[in-house]
């Protein structure tokens, strides 16, 4: 029996449809809410990353502000762009495209921005907030995996979870949220002893570790759900193999382009779970989506306004 597949694209298209409805609102109020993207320099991937984001926020009716200062600023020039950002009233969410130049110290750019505008939801008070269960702006990736959660069904609260990775970024909040929401959570990581049978028991299995299809199938425990936030890009033909063995058709593309993306769970585990996300199609799509979500809540929360969003995940990330 295979499992039931998470698409992104579907929970994202959900989302977009109350975010429209909060928009609309706040806009009947005389508020835009507003998003800066700071894109440093020419990167192709973060180019196209920030032209995604901007586009969602075109596709929503918010205000967005794409800023280009080139590859050669200073962390003290960069620091008074973000000063000037935290003053714009008509900005509310404030997004500084990673990685940043070297000679950019990027911990104290991060730390810069104002926590009201922290869309990343990177911030130390934005973490300090998520720890205490307070109203705040959470990293989008985790909200995302929430939201997946949720609008699927998934029984969450009583549930095992077992979360794969401690990063900053998924899994430390990731942990959190899961936690915020009565699951019972183990975090596990490089170190963690017999981590087959620790992942066996989870009734919920988060992977983000980056590593290419590292869980395999007969760590899943059958009915689990598994989401998969690995995306790894793949050129090993002898890792492929392994990977699509039972998948002639995803091997044979790989084989026609030379690579493919491919997550931290085992393709094959959709024949243990009873719900997966697919990679690529399953977390992707609603890190972008959780953004906005970010943007809409920032404005709400900076006019004293976060319990009048009852449709959407804004009012409840955390």
């Amino acid at each position: 029996m295979s499992a039931r597949i998470l698409k992104g694209e579907e929970i994202r298209e959900q989302i977009y449809a109350d975010l429209r409805k909060d928009v609309a609102e706040l806009r009947q109020q005389g508020i835009i809410p507003g998003l800066a993207a700071v894109l440093v320099g020419n990167n192709p991937a973060s180019e196209m990353y920030v032209s995604s984001k901007v586009a969602a926020c075109a596709e929503l009716g918010l205000y967005s502000d794409k800023i280009t200062p080139p590859d050669t600023i200073t962390t003290e020039e960069l620091l008074a762009l973000v000063a000037q950002l935290n003053q714009r009233d008509e900005i509310d969410g404030i997004l500084v495209q990673l990685p940043l130049p070297k000679q950019v110290n990027s911990k104290r750019i991060l730390e810069a921005v104002d926590p009201a505008k922290d869309v990343d939801g990177f911030h130390p008070v934005s973490v300090g907030r998520l720890v205490a269960g307070q109203p705040g702006l959470v990293a989008c990736t985790p909200a995302g995996v929430m939201e997946i959660l949720r609008r699927s069904g998934t029984q969450i609260e009583g549930a095992n979870a077992v979360v794969m990775g401690r990063s900053d970024i998924v899994g430390k909040p990731m942990a959190l949220l899961l936690m915020h929401s009565h699951a019972t959570v183990t975090i596990c990581h490089s170190k963690t002893r017999d981590l087959p049978n620790v992942v066996r028991r989870a009734d919920i299995v988060i992977a983000a570790m980056g590593k290419p299809g590292m869980v395999q199938p007969d760590w899943i425990k059958p009915g689990a759900t598994v989401i998969d936030v690995g995306t790894n890009r793949i050129t090993d033909a002898t890792l492929a193999e392994k990977l699509f063995a039972n998948n002639p058709k995803r091997l044979e593309k790989f084989r026609e382009k030379g690579f493919t993306t491919v997550g931290d769970v085992h393709p094959d585990a959709a024949q243990v779970a009873g719900a997966i996300t697919p990679v690529p199609g399953g977390v992707g799509p609603l890190t972008i989506a959780m953004l906005m979500c970010n943007t809409v809540k920032a404005a709400r929360l900076r006019r004293g306004q976060a319990a009048a969003a009852p449709r959407s995940v804004v009012a409840a990330s955390t």
